[in-house]
């Protein structure tokens, strides 16, 4: 295979991975109104092949709502739901298993088509069967969630099991745009600073731990319990966020000290943000690198304040739906744009 052909079907490979990318970004989109709307609980069976046919008929709903109705969240919270509020929770949940059924498909037909064409080389085999066991991996995580809220005395599902969903898809997509970037001739061109990749490394980290208590966030429902800022419920650093033992319980399963922890991290993220852009003012010649530089500093900036928004509103369901959903959508984003600086860096 000589050289330009070699380059136009990475090109294409890059192309498909990136289509792919995009489609997780949706999953996630969609995943964070399913939590939102109360909605992940309304589908009680896990039916691969039959599962993607909603209900038709009336007598087929009528089934599907007396499985919701012997749940505890129907008991306890959404008693007084009817056959229409049914529907609408089941969408979303229909809806966020159909797309990931849908991305499955477009992996399976692309990779079919690439292989038959010859357009895959030896080492993209094990990235893309990797990228295929994530993919699976994500989807049982997916079902173990949510029978983590289909037990007794439970009206939601765990919200470490939510959070492990949603580590997941993070890793999922940065994983699928990492070995996209690889096979872009654009993202050639690399800094070499060691300073700086340390830099990048101790950013990844915290935005991890960042992320894991966004989940905690979601899963508790915490934004609920502390509506104001910049205090959280008139403290500074509030007394119940220690009520739990043993003390490391706190870090874990107590809403006030998930919300200090979640904002404060937020604050020293925005930082260290800070500090690295201005740490590379003085790097020229790299377009992509000056791109995603400034994007970072931007995009986190613009989460914090949705940050603030979401906790200010976490008493108004309907305005929480759509900033909580945006939180999540721009938490997305600031995930890739790291991906990318991570690639243009390396050490050597």
């Amino acid at each position: 295979m000589d050289l330009i052909t070699r380059g136009k079907n990475n090109r294409q490979v890059a192309n498909w991975l990136l289509m792919g990318v995009f489609m997780i970004m949706v999953q996630v989109l969609i995943g964070g109104i399913t939590r939102l709307t109360e909605s992940g609980l309304s589908i009680t069976e896990w039916k691969p092949i039959t599962g993607a046919l909603p209900p038709v008929t009336d007598s087929q709903w009528a089934e599907e709502f007396e499985k919701y109705r012997s749940t505890d969240q129907f008991k306890y919270v959404h008693r007084s739901f009817s056959m229409s509020d049914f529907k609408f929770i089941y969408f979303w949940e229909w809806f966020h298993r159909l797309w990931a059924r849908f991305m499955g498909l477009v992996f399976l037909v692309g990779f079919t088509y690439f292989i038959i064409r010859k357009k895959l080389t030896k080492n993209m085999i094990s990235p893309l069967a990797a990228l295929f066991i994530l993919g699976a991996l994500q989807g049982a995580i997916g079902w173990i969630m949510v029978k983590s809220g289909l037990v007794p005395e439970k009206y939601y599902v765990g919200h470490v099991e939510l959070t492990t969903h949603f580590i997941a898809a993070v890793i999922l997509l940065c994983y699928t745009l990492w070995f996209a970037l690889s096979l872009n001739p654009s993202f050639e061109n690399r800094i070499k600073d060691a300073g700086l990749k340390n830099l990048l490394n101790l950013l990844t980290i915290l935005f991890l731990i960042q992320f894991i208590y966004g989940g905690f966030m979601a899963g508790l429902k915490a934004a609920g319990t502390a509506p104001t800022w910049p205090d959280i419920n008139g403290y500074m650093l509030p007394a119940s966020m220690h009520e739990l033992q043993p003390w490391y319980h706190n870090l874990f399963n107590n809403n006030i000290m998930v919300h200090f922890i979640h904002r404060g991290w937020a604050y020293l993220i925005l930082i260290l943000v800070t500090f690295f852009f201005l740490r590379t003012q003085k790097i020229n010649g790299n377009r992509l690198f000056t791109f995603f530089n400034r994007s970072l500093l931007s995009l986190i900036l613009l989460q914090v304040v949705l940050g603030i928004l979401t906790v200010m509103n976490g008493s108004f369901p309907g305005r929480l739906v759509w900033l909580g959903t945006a939180h999540q959508f721009v938490a997305i984003l600031l995930a890739c744009n790291l991906t990318a600086l991570q690639f243009l860096v390396r050490k050597k």
